[in-house]
């Protein structure tokens, strides 16, 4: 049965009557008309004693849920722009060594691609968004060639970056140019670069859509390898410490000491992290002691 709407004094009610304090009652309209109260659930899910009646622990206040939405809003915004250069660097180098080992139309080889099945779907996706694209150099090309497909550098850029990943994913594991982009990404095996983008596709998605990464599920599993040329962490994460983002934020901070030397990601995170000192990042997978580990203790990699 659905639930009837209420107004936002409605709202604040219901909150008080669940034990939610509020430090200043007077600015909760303001947030409430801004942020929706199912959007902040996410934020006060922990603050529940009882999640059946959804009654909340002495001491929530409903400025700590502001607080940690806008801890998450600004985390988010930075983790995208360190998969937006993956995402770059991911196009860039797959143009450029597939186009010289297999002309500028690789793109539309079948036998580069052994399943067959998502080749055939990635092409008729890949037509679709060239038929509709508005790219100035996509127009242009069709204007001055209407009878030819364009070359990878033209045609790759109208992907996202899930449909990169994916054929990236597809690419024969026996052709040494996929070996040689996961290298210049820091990793000795194409299968943990190709389970990486996978993974890191879901949380851009998350943050395209505006979604909670706090205390965020990561639903997709991935691999972790052995050997690296430099460390990332002192231990191997497993499946259950791999489902909190801790981990694979790890992962896309080493991709991006490859990719891009001398990008202030880690600096900006440290510093959130500081200026939301009060926020458990332990909720995020962080351990114990994780200004320790590798990748966030060395100021050089």
């Amino acid at each position: 049965m659905a639930k009837d709407p209420k107004t936002i004094e409605e709202q604040i009610e219901l909150l008080k009557s669940r034990n939610m304090a509020f430090r200043d009652i007077a600015n909760a309209p303001h947030f409430l008309a801004n942020i929706s109260y199912y959007r902040l659930k996410g934020y006060w899910w922990e603050m529940q004693d009882d999640k059946v009646n959804h009654h909340f622990s002495d001491g929530s206040y409903f400025e700590d849920v502001i607080d940690l939405y806008n801890f998450d809003r600004h985390f988010r915004l930075i983790v995208f722009n360190a998969i937006e250069r993956i995402e770059i660097a991911l196009r860039t180098k797959m143009i450029y060594h597939l186009s010289l080992s297999h002309e500028s139309e690789w793109y539309l080889d079948s036998s580069l691609f052994p399943n067959k099945k998502y080749f055939s779907k990635f092409q008729s996706k890949l037509h679709e968004e060239l038929d509709r694209s508005s790219e100035e150099f996509i127009v242009k090309h069709y204007k001055k060639h209407p009878n030819e497909n364009p070359e990878s550098w033209k045609a790759l850029e109208v992907l996202t970056l899930g449909a990169l990943s994916k054929l990236y994913q597809n690419i024969n594991h026996q052709l040494p140019e996929k070996n040689t982009i996961a290298k210049e990404f820091g990793l000795y095996n194409q299968k943990y670069m190709a389970s990486w983008l996978i993974t890191i596709t879901l949380i851009r998605n998350i943050i395209a859509h505006h979604g909670r990464l706090w205390n965020r599920v990561i639903i997709n599993k991935y691999d972790w390898p052995n050997k690296i040329p430099r460390p990332i962490l002192d231990y191997i994460p497993d499946n259950y410490q791999r489902r909190k983002i801790f981990p694979i934020l790890s992962a896309i901070l080493y991709l991006n000491n490859f990719i891009s030397p001398g990008h202030h990601i880690k600096t900006e995170l440290l510093s959130l992290f500081d200026e939301f000192n009060h926020v458990p990042l332990f909720k995020m997978g962080f351990p114990k002691g994780w200004e320790n580990q590798p990748i966030w203790k060395n100021e050089t990699t």
